[in-house]
């Protein structure tokens, strides 16, 4: 199945760059091709971020449709294009594709098609970046109405397999401390670097701790993913950090996350964390979540990974991964889609907003 109009949305999307912080023009051109659309009173921009609200039968259950405007800096052998099954563009799969389909789901409303819910599109920008540089954050507390919906739907990359839930995120940079002296004479000094060797290896040892919720497994992992320290070949290092990110499963917190990690490094070392990003719970339970999965998708999974449902649970609202973009190709060099799943995705969608 190969939708012709869709991809020629999805690649003139891509062909617009918006790198995270850059988002400025591409929030441009769907703003006027939304004005033009739906009119003015149904566009709200905020930054470079936009809301839209179509205008639909009194009544229905209000929803959220999210996406985000911003991709990774990826390298590319040649602009937006199609390649036998692919499409290939920057943020064709990530998240570019789930754009797409949002734009022609409001095509079909403004053109008639009668929704069983009330529909919010949520298009936003930085969320590549830190949580808290995250604009969805911002525009949940200029829009509190959102925070009202009974289901919101990030459409991330997911192959069209729904996604439940997601991990959550910590950062921290642990220090370790020594004293400087000539490479030659280690004695004199404090190694800064080899301090950090105990925690490493406990680091190493470390299991994953699996966690089942409503038939999910997740997967709680802690790891080194960045080190930095030393002054010279040839001096012993007074300070040596590591990067440690943390991935914690539904129900616990950032604080939680940080006292367990706190726990781990002991007396050793002095912690900063710098990022904390909550996790969210799959919903899996939820009436709204229960018609998502009849619609006969791939696969419910977990999700593995921390994505902005994680904002709107935190407010309340029942949130879950879904969209059509190929979720291996998430940030790869000459990133692409598959051309059958964006199709099916867009068919997916219809089937789960419209009567008919």
């Amino acid at each position: 199945m190969i939708d012709a109009a869709l991809e020629a949305t999805l690649l003139e999307l891509c062909a617009i760059p918006s790198p995270t912080g850059e988002e400025g023009p591409l929030c441009d051109h769907v703003e006027a091709k939304l004005v033009e659309l739906l009119g003015r009173a149904c566009v709200v921009r905020d930054g470079h971020s936009l809301v839209v609200t179509p205008r639909v039968r009194e009544g229905l259950p209000p929803v959220v449709l999210a996406g985000h405007f911003d991709v990774v800096r990826t390298s590319h052998d040649g602009p937006p294009r199609v390649e036998d099954d692919r499409l290939y563009g920057p943020g064709a799969s990530d998240m570019k594709s789930g754009l797409a389909v949002m734009l022609h789901l409001l095509d079909d409303l403004q053109h008639g098609r009668a929704p069983r819910y009330a529909p919010s599109f949520v298009f936003y920008e930085r969320e590549e970046g830190p949580f808290l540089e995250n604009r969805l954050g911002e525009v949940l507390e200029h829009f509190p109405a959102l925070t009202k919906s009974e289901l919101a739907i990030c459409l991330e990359p997911s192959s069209n397999a729904l996604q439940l839930g997601c991990m959550g995120s910590l950062h921290a940079r642990v220090h370790f401390h020594g004293r400087t002296s000539h490479s030659a004479r280690p004695w004199q000094g404090e190694n800064a670097i080899h301090k950090a060797a105990p925690f490493l290896a406990k680091l190493a040892a470390r299991e994953p701790h699996d966690l089942l919720l409503d038939g999910m497994l997740y997967r709680e992992v802690m790891s080194a993913t960045l080190a930095e320290g030393g002054r010279g070949r040839n001096v012993i290092p007074d300070r040596f950090t590591l990067n440690v990110n943390y991935r914690f499963g539904p129900g616990r917190t950032p604080d939680d996350a940080a006292d367990e990690l706190a726990q781990v490094v002991g007396g050793d070392a002095t912690i900063e964390v710098f990022d904390r990003s909550p996790s969210a719970a799959p919903f899996r339970t939820h009436p709204l979540v229960h018609r998502l999965e009849a619609l006969g998708l791939p696969s419910v999974e977990p999700k593995q990974a921390w994505t902005d449902v994680a904002r709107f649970a935190t407010l309340g609202v029942a949130a879950v991964n879904f969209g059509p973009g190929t979720q291996s190709q998430a940030h790869q060099r000459n990133e692409w889609t598959d051309r059958h799943a964006l199709a099916e995705g867009l068919v997916l969608f219809r089937r789960w907003l419209f009567d008919d």
